[in-house]
């Protein structure tokens, strides 16, 4: 599909142009998270964390992510330049292309940076890609908000993408495990859920959309579901009651 809305903020990302000093930023993100992540992520994550083939010492080249991913769910990661307005990212979304900043954080904010960078999108975000289900999910996600022009409306199901896409967890025999991308690469909110710091709570839709995002403070509350169908599921609910109050 043509891409208007978001054209302008594709870019190329010149991986010759990354210092050693950032590619050892990536290697202590890499050494932090890594082991949270092998202790309480979800099996589909760690999956797809093996198929996207991240390298410890390296930051990831997104081309060669984009050719093991594309075959299997239709997914590229593609480069941007920055932060995207609403219509650019719902638009990226809907054509399966995750955009991803190059950016990486300084050293002196490896527990937390304001802006995406490269490590928050792709360690956080891109192997769940490589699930069939979530990958659907994303798209359709996309596709619907790409057609909603009200703001409540879209804040609404912001709270379901932030609530999923961003800090979804999924039980585990019944013990609950992390597939969102902002506490897969935050080692402060991870550590915070698993010692007890967050109540989980079972997921529910109406419950979830009716629920405020704060970003200035480590989240009280989160949502687990039991599976990816479900999460689908919910989007297709979400889609119908949001269509009709359009």
């Amino acid at each position: 599909m043509a891409l208007t809305a978001a054209a302008p903020y594709i870019i190329e990302q010149n991986y010759e142009k990354y210092t050693a000093d950032q590619q050892q930023v990536w290697s202590e993100l890499m050494d932090r998270q890594l082991p949270q992540v092998e202790a309480f992520a979800c099996r589909e994550y760690l999956e797809g964390l093996q198929i996207i083939g991240l390298e410890r010492d390296h930051l990831p080249n997104l081309a060669s992510i984009t050719g093991k991913l594309k075959p299997r769910t239709g997914w590229s990661t593609t480069a941007v330049s920055g932060f995207l307005p609403g219509d650019a990212f719902f638009e990226m979304l809907d054509a399966r292309m995750f955009p991803v900043t190059t950016y990486i954080r300084n050293r002196d904010s490896l527990e937390y940076t304001p802006q995406p960078d490269i490590f928050h999108d792709v360690f956080g975000h891109v192997p769940m890609h490589a699930h069939k289900v979530f990958a659907d999910f994303l798209q359709h996600y996309g596709a619907v908000c790409a057609k909603i022009t009200n703001a409540n409306t879209l804040e609404r199901l912001g709270r379901l993408f932030w609530y999923t896409v961003e800090f979804g967890l999924i039980l585990e025999n019944g013990t609950p495990k992390m597939y969102g991308s902002g506490i897969i690469s935050s080692h402060g909110e991870c550590a915070n859920l698993f010692q007890g710091g967050c109540e989980v709570r079972p997921f529910d839709l109406e419950t979830v959309m009716d629920t405020p995002v704060k970003v200035d403070r480590m989240h009280q509350l989160l949502f687990a579901i039991e599976s990816f169908d479900q999460v689908y599921a919910a989007m297709r609910e979400a889609e119908k009651r949001v269509l009709i109050h359009q």
